[in-house]
């Protein structure tokens, strides 16, 4: 197995094209052609976790945050940064970054923290903008019940919680191929008139490769015509956040208490307890100050999050409790996530998490 086939697999899971505009996720250290001997998953890729692969004989490190994240002018042993880009180059080590295209997942981070606290019924909270597509062709009458039914095995034709889904209307096409033309249907050098079918399918951004491809080996038209546009349909299954029901509900310090406890927060901050049950719940892991507005438009009662500055508890305004738990804290199970979905995939495979604590932060 050569680590492109990783990223392929982590792509399907987690597709990066849902990852953040300022995100780098992906391939961050290595050659795509390497042929991986041993896996090792983990939160941060530090100093002391490019030991651990070098002893544990794995040239390839899965790591939810990416260890190049802002720009590098130079390769040095200056800083932590350069330290590993160094040392993992040196020794033929590969990286590669998940991140937010994981936060984004319903299958990802803030699923995994809702879990722990078993809440119920959750959804996205920031469903993604622009992660719908769809496609508009024209096809012969005869082939489109084949078009359709290709483009559906590989996901495409799905909107929410409907697959299938596609919308069709007859018109007539016309063409005419010149000297070096060769149409499967008519003649070159004459006018054709044919009944047509214009069929317009949804589907999910990181499947637009797949869908063209399928479209043009399905299509009988030396020349293909069509069109992708994307949709302003929110997109409930892609997204930041979580947002679901605590049952039965809670008092504020018995809920409080659970976080520690689930969560192993040693040190929790929050805003002022307004004295009445929590039910409703946000999640975010990692820092999720962006979203108190959406956690309270949504009528959550309480905000899961972390790196909460002085000005946002403020933001409260009494409407909810607004909860840090700790950006580590929220977001340690994340590397269990990966090693799970791995090792169903490969199971026999030598895949080993990481039992580096990575977390920066201490308390006294």
């Amino acid at each position: 197995m050569i680590v492109k086939e990783v990223i392929d697999y982590i792509d399907e899971f987690a597709p990066f094209c849902y990852a953040e505009e300022f995100d780098n996720v992906g391939l961050i250290i290595g050659d795509y052609n390497q042929k991986v001997n041993g896996i090792l998953v983990t939160l941060d890729s530090t100093e002391s976790v490019i030991d651990e692969a070098i002893k544990s004989k794995c040239n390839l490190i899965i790591s939810f945050h990416p260890i190049i994240f802002n720009d590098i002018k130079s390769v040095t042993t200056n800083t932590y940064v350069e330290r590993v880009i160094h040392k993992s180059i040196k020794n033929n080590i590969s990286i590669i970054a998940i991140h937010t295209s994981l936060d984004n997942s319903i299958k990802g981070v803030n699923s995994t923290i809702c879990k722990k606290l078993d809440i119920k019924n959750y959804k996205i909270l920031i469903p993604k903008e622009g992660t719908i597509k769809k496609l508009t062709t024209y096809i012969p009458s005869d082939n489109v019940d084949l078009l359709k039914s290709e483009i559906f095995k590989i996901g495409g034709g799905s909107l929410g919680k409907y697959d299938n889904c596609s919308f069709s209307y007859k018109g007539l096409g016309t063409f005419k191929g010149n000297k070096k033309s060769n149409p499967k249907i008519g003649n070159k050098l004459t006018y054709t008139e044919i009944e047509e079918v214009c069929v317009n399918i949804t589907f999910l951004k990181h499947l637009e490769k797949k869908v063209i491809k399928a479209l043009k080996e399905n299509h009988p038209y030396e020349e293909v015509a069509y069109e992708i546009n994307t949709l302003d349909n929110s997109n409930q299954n892609i997204g930041m956040g979580m947002i679901g029901e605590l049952n039965p509900p809670m008092d504020e310090n018995k809920f409080l208490s659970l976080l520690k406890k689930k969560m192993k927060s040693k040190l929790i901050k929050h805003s002022k307890k307004l004295g009445k049950k929590i039910a409703k719940i946000a999640v975010l892991g990692g820092s999720g100050s962006f979203a108190i507005e959406n956690a309270i438009n949504s009528g959550a009662d309480a905000f899961v999050t972390s790196d909460l500055k002085y000005h946002d508890y403020f933001k409260a305004e009494n409407n909810l409790l607004l909860v840090d738990i700790g950006h580590y804290e929220s977001e340690q199970y994340t590397k269990n996530l990966i090693f799970n979905f791995l090792t169903k995939k490969f199971p026999n495979f030598a895949i080993v998490l990481s039992k580096t604590n990575t977390n920066p932060i201490m308390y006294s």
